[in-house]
């Protein structure tokens, strides 16, 4: 990998991992696209941690808010008495799901389920899910049903989102789209559950790009060059990421996530046309 392409692989990262659009798909598209070596999993899931510096930089105030309350709680033993300690707890458990499934089935997540077919499908598949969260969201308006904000999400709702979030495993799915799809089907307002999602991501993007850190390092530090295109991927993605999730949270203030579903569809649909034809290799 040249430095060039790390620098691409970083701006790709950090746009499209909070977009609901897939950062896994497009990082292998644009491989593909331009025949350049396919990042992996270890180094998408590294340069992942640019992520977690993200959020910390956007999400500061609410997850020092979570994390003095949290320690308040146990200090005082009462653990969910307060609003901004229960929604750590709800991070926490959240997270369990995506954990879990993620150590399961590492071995498929970085071989077979990497196929461009599985990343079309993915794509498309999603966002037949959207088009049914936004009907939902739209018939609960209209029967006059208030939507769920921050400090209304519930312990059910955690669980359901925390599901979604799974879905994310599968390249071209989309962790953010994937649990905002969840937010928008429990009843929270588009805000709220891209402010949740994005949350609810914290700790498996820091215990995902550390363990994948850890196993490979030799692999990803093995030249002088290989570190130095993981360090301005890394720094690259921070910056291009946090445009990215303002962009996004003041979007679905006001705007629904269609832009995003058209875009998804397309993508799906060219994506398949293109392996039919030749012009792309699943692998």
């Amino acid at each position: 990998m040249t430095l060039w392409q790390a620098i691409v692989y970083g701006v790709v990262q950090g746009l499209t991992e909070f977009l609901p659009i897939s950062s896994a798909a497009h990082l292998r598209i644009v491989a593909a696209a331009f025949n350049w070596p396919d990042p992996g999993t270890a180094f998408t899931a590294v340069i992942q941690l640019a992520i977690v510096v993200t959020l910390l930089l956007y999400f500061w105030h609410d997850l020092t808010q979570i994390a003095t309350a949290m320690l308040e709680g146990v200090r005082t033993g009462r653990w969910f008495t307060n609003h901004d300690a229960r929604l750590g707890w709800m991070i926490v458990v959240g997270t369990l799901p995506i954990m879990v499934l993620g150590l399961a089935f590492k071995k498929h997540i970085e071989t077979s389920l990497r196929s461009l077919y599985i990343i079309a499908v993915a794509e498309i598949g999603l966002a037949l899910a959207l088009i049914l969260a936004e009907a939902l969201e739209r018939s609960r308006v209209r029967a006059g049903t208030k939507l769920k904000e921050m400090r209304e999400v519930s312990w059910p709702d955690t669980i359901v989102v925390g599901l979604a979030q799974c879905l994310a495993l599968i390249p071209g799915a989309s962790r953010s789209g994937s649990t905002i799809t969840g937010g928008l089907f429990v009843g929270l307002t588009r805000e709220t559950a891209a402010r949740f999602s994005f949350l609810l991501s914290l700790p498996s993007f820091l215990g995902a790009g550390i363990l994948e850190f850890i196993h490979h390092h030799h692999e990803l530090l093995a030249t002088q060059g290989a570190g130095l295109n993981l360090v301005f991927a890394t720094v690259v993605a921070i910056i291009v990421g946090y445009a990215a999730v303002a962009f996004l949270m003041n979007y679905l203030k006001k705007h629904t996530t269609w832009l995003f579903i058209i875009y998804r569809l397309a993508l799906g649909v060219l994506l398949l046309a293109l392996l039919a034809n030749g012009r792309l290799k699943a692998f």
